[in-house]
């Protein structure tokens, strides 16, 4: 058996792999490329087996996952079987490197130590997968407790449900897209009554398309309405607190004063005034 060494202008020579954990993750760094890693707690398998599937193919590493491993070389070995033989070797010892880095110490010791990258994979899988009546269950469930609360749009909402659909298709727990129409159509809240009402009153059933068509177009009519009735609103409260203005005639009122006492002319002229007054009076009375 002879020894190959990887050129430099391979293209593994090309990948810059680093690896450091940091709150249950591990991140490669590939080629400027950062790609995060779920460490493995035991409950996360699918995740974890998801997230190094998509790291190893991300560096063009993923080759020892998908194949099985190539025969040892001989002397009668051609380049290319050399060749192929390198890059399986340098894509299992990444592979065996970025899997047992990624999983908590304490979970290590029941998992096999001599082995390549792909059996690694599988007596992880047979340690911690989860069975598929299982995944139905909570498939399901989160389906059937969905309810729509506005937020993200009533789009985003059919989709999710639409997610959940494929999800269990592929577990063989095939649901129609009638079921889906009637799932959503049944959770939306109160403001879509008049989309039920169409919907119950044709013979014909909707594909999911029509019924994201129909109730994207219902959702943008009730934001329109709301924010005609918020401007209203607004305008209404903007008069309430101000008082009328009232218009009052200013009479002018004239006041009499008393002569100034302390001027003397003044005083004087008023004495006698007052005199002649009295004297007049008193005449008349005794005429």
């Amino acid at each position: 058996m002879c020894a190959y060494m990887v050129s430099s202008d391979t293209l593994f020579a090309l990948i810059v792999l680093i690896l450091y954990i940091v709150n249950f993750t591990v991140t490669f760094s590939v080629n400027n490329n950062m790609v995060t890693i779920e460490v493995l707690t035991g409950s996360n398998f699918k995740k974890w087996k998801e997230d190094i599937e998509f790291a190893m193919e991300m560096a063009n590493a993923d080759i020892s996952l998908v194949t099985d491993k190539p025969r040892d070389l001989t002397f009668a070995s051609t380049e290319d079987e050399k060749l192929v033989h390198a890059v399986w070797m340098k894509s299992n010892r990444i592979c065996l490197l970025s899997m047992r880095r990624s999983i908590l110490d304490h979970l290590k010791s029941g998992l096999p130590t001599d082995c390549i990258a792909k059996e690694l994979m599988t007596a992880i899988s047979e340690m911690y997968s989860v069975s598929s009546n299982a995944d139905i269950g909570s498939l399901l469930q989160a389906l059937f407790n969905m309810k729509y609360n506005g937020n993200g749009g009533v789009r985003d909402y059919i989709i999710r449900m639409v997610d959940y659909q494929t999800k269990l298709k592929a577990l063989k727990v095939d649901l129609s897209d009638t079921r889906i129409v009637h799932q959503a159509l049944n959770t939306l809240p109160p403001e879509f009554s008049i989309i039920k009402t169409n919907y119950n009153s044709q013979d014909e059933s909707w594909s999911i398309n029509d019924l994201i068509s129909k109730v994207v177009a219902e959702e943008e009519k009730l934001k329109k309405e709301k924010g005609q009735v918020a401007l209203y609103v607004a305008g209404s409260n903007s008069h309430k607190g101000k008082k009328p203005k009232t218009h009052t005639n200013k009479v002018s009122q004239r006041t009499t004063k008393e002569p100034d006492p302390s001027n003397n002319m003044v005083q004087i002229s008023f004495l006698l005034r007052k005199r002649v007054i009295t004297a007049s009076f008193t005449r008349r009375n005794f005429t």
